[in-house]
């Protein structure tokens, strides 16, 4: 039995800290108005203990039992995730290659009953998510292998530099590695409007501290991130422990599905929805990939 049909969701979520139900009272608003600060300023809010601490093994346990279903593949990469050998301007950042080490369960692999999979498709959850990023609504993503997935980060591995496909992330560790895996980003380094290939290259070739932030991560902890416009990464993981975080992703259009290409570079594999919508992909910016 998932936790969420077992239990109210109260009982999951710290709803005195975090009230899902109630956002137009005085906490609520004091929520919201934090994360969309930190989101407009930084890219990117974090809010403690969102999950109760009862239920953060259970949460680890339920993801540490389908990680093995990830699709392990180490490629050599760019932080566009476009083709390496791609015809590009000489000192253009997407030149920069790198060992991605990283794996992904994708959706349809993740149990329905599974906690992340029924916090991803609750509607109070994605409400609480619309408005604290100034959305109307917000829409699961259509792809029927990447709008939630489990980031399974084995030791000694990484998941390198890279942007989002979809606008906006949401995020929660389910498990913590004993050193490194630290999640690292570059608030707001580029726009819908600009690519900003001198910042993107000065991170890539290690003059970057100015434009990167670290940000410390704990099991249950909840991250809203605008990863279309932030250059980020997690680093090597150290020690006999994998790092493991749920991605819950979502979009402001319906209907977003990834790339042929892409799809397959992250799970190994592609479904009749992927080709049909190959060329009429639904984007709001003409940025990379």
């Amino acid at each position: 039995m998932s936790t969420l049909e077992a239990m109210p969701l109260d009982q999951v979520v710290d709803t005195a800290r975090y009230p899902l139900s109630e956002l137009d009272g005085a906490e609520g608003r004091t929520v919201v108005s934090r994360a969309r600060r930190e989101l407009s300023a930084l890219g990117c809010t974090v809010l403690p203990d969102f999950i109760r601490p009862a239920l953060r093994d259970i949460l680890r346990e339920e993801c540490s039992a389908i990680a093995p279903q990830a699709h392990f593949d180490v490629e050599t990469v760019n932080v566009y995730n476009i083709a390496v050998d791609s015809a590009l301007p000489a000192h253009h950042p997407g030149r920069k290659v790198f060992e991605r080490g990283n794996a992904f369960v994708a959706r349809d692999r993740i149990p329905a009953g599974a906690l992340i999979s029924q916090l991803y498709s609750h509607t109070l959850f994605q409400r609480f998510i619309a408005h604290c990023f100034e959305l109307p609504r917000l829409h699961e993503l259509g792809d029927p292998l990447s709008g939630l997935v489990l980031n399974v980060v084995e030791p000694g591995r990484e998941h390198p530099w890279h942007f989002d496909t979809n606008e906006f992330t949401v995020s929660m560790l389910t498990q913590e590695p004993r050193a490194g895996g630290v999640f690292e980003y570059c608030p707001n380094i580029r726009s819908a409007e600009a690519e900003n290939f001198d910042d993107v290259r000065d991170v890539l070739e290690g003059r970057g501290g100015r434009l990167t932030r670290r940000l410390p991560l704990r099991p249950g902890d909840l991250q809203l991130f605008k990863g279309r416009y932030s250059l980020h990464r997690v680093s090597p993981v150290q020690g006999e422990v994998a790092r493991h975080s749920a991605i819950f992703a979502y979009s402001e259009r319906p209907g977003v599905i990834g790339s042929v290409a892409r799809t397959r570079q992250l799970f190994g594999r592609v479904l009749p929805q992927h080709l049909a919508a190959e060329g009429r992909a639904v984007r709001g910016d003409g940025l990379l990939d």
